[in-house]
């Protein structure tokens, strides 16, 4: 069976030239034009990948990026963006509206192959992980578990996206070490960008936000200047002390909330 892709492009012949090349590589491409019939398309058809360019008609791709990711039915369908925005504001952007990965026009049609491929064999990695060996990781207070993109942080679930889980995951089977950016991108990413540093930075303060009591001063995801970065977590009697920190720091609805 074809992996299917979906590919929203208001150029046609920019969205004629990638679907042909999609298509002569042996995938089953949907197109569309513009947000509504995309989103109308990925609704119907549910495809393996959805490459969404940031500037269309009606509905534009950050919106349209935002609305997926809220939809259950789309949520996990991972998202690379196309734009021909490629300032560092501009990727900021892109992934805080749910995008997965990020390329900028003009790019090699080879160029863009690589980063479908890293990003299908990532969600495989993750699906399978998840339906044969219901792997869940644990350390201290935080489990992941790879069938939800979730991750049970002091008894409280936390949604993550693919990116923020592959990384965190990334960062535990290393706790208490360094990981430098190379080997995140390597093994989170699937390829070694140059200069794509900032890309890891973004998830870095995305996972921070969701887990730090206080974002602006990291106490478990540490960066350590010059080497990379490491996740140390609390164990032992430290545990219910930095519970009550977290809790604190956030909403106290969040007691509502607590996995029995």
């Amino acid at each position: 069976m074809k992996i299917s892709i979906l590919l929203i492009e208001d150029d046609r012949d920019m969205r004629d030239l990638v679907a042909k090349h999609l298509e002569h590589s042996g995938f089953e491409v949907q197109k569309a034009e513009d947000g509504i019939k995309g989103q109308a398309l990925a609704l119907q058809y549910s495809p393996d990948l959805i490459l969404l360019d940031l500037m269309l008609p009606s509905v534009d791709g950050l919106t349209l990026c935002q609305r997926l990711r809220r939809d259950e039915r789309t949520s996990n369908i991972p998202i690379l963006m196309i734009t021909a925005l490629g300032g560092l504001k501009d990727k900021v952007t892109g992934f805080n509206s749910g995008a997965d990965d990020y390329i900028t026009k003009p790019f090699d049609l080879e160029e863009l192959h690589v980063r479908i491929k890293a990003l299908l064999r990532r969600t495989n990695r993750i699906q399978l992980n998840s339906s044969n060996q219901q792997e869940i990781l644990n350390y201290g207070p935080l489990t992941l578990v790879p069938e939800r993109f979730e991750a049970i942080w002091f008894k409280y679930p936390v949604r993550l996206t693919h990116l923020e889980f592959e990384l965190l995951h990334c960062l535990l089977q290393r706790h208490g070490q360094t990981v430098s950016p190379a080997l995140i991108l390597k093994e989170v990413w699937g390829y070694e960008p140059d200069d794509d540093i900032e890309t890891i930075r973004v998830h870095i303060r995305h996972l921070r936000t969701k887990l730090e009591p206080d974002p602006r001063k990291p106490t478990y995801i540490k960066t350590v200047y010059g080497a990379g970065y490491c996740l140390e977590l609390p164990i032992g009697s430290q545990v219910e002390t930095a519970k009550q920190e977290f809790i604190q720091a956030r909403n106290p609805d969040l007691i509502n909330s607590a996995i029995d």
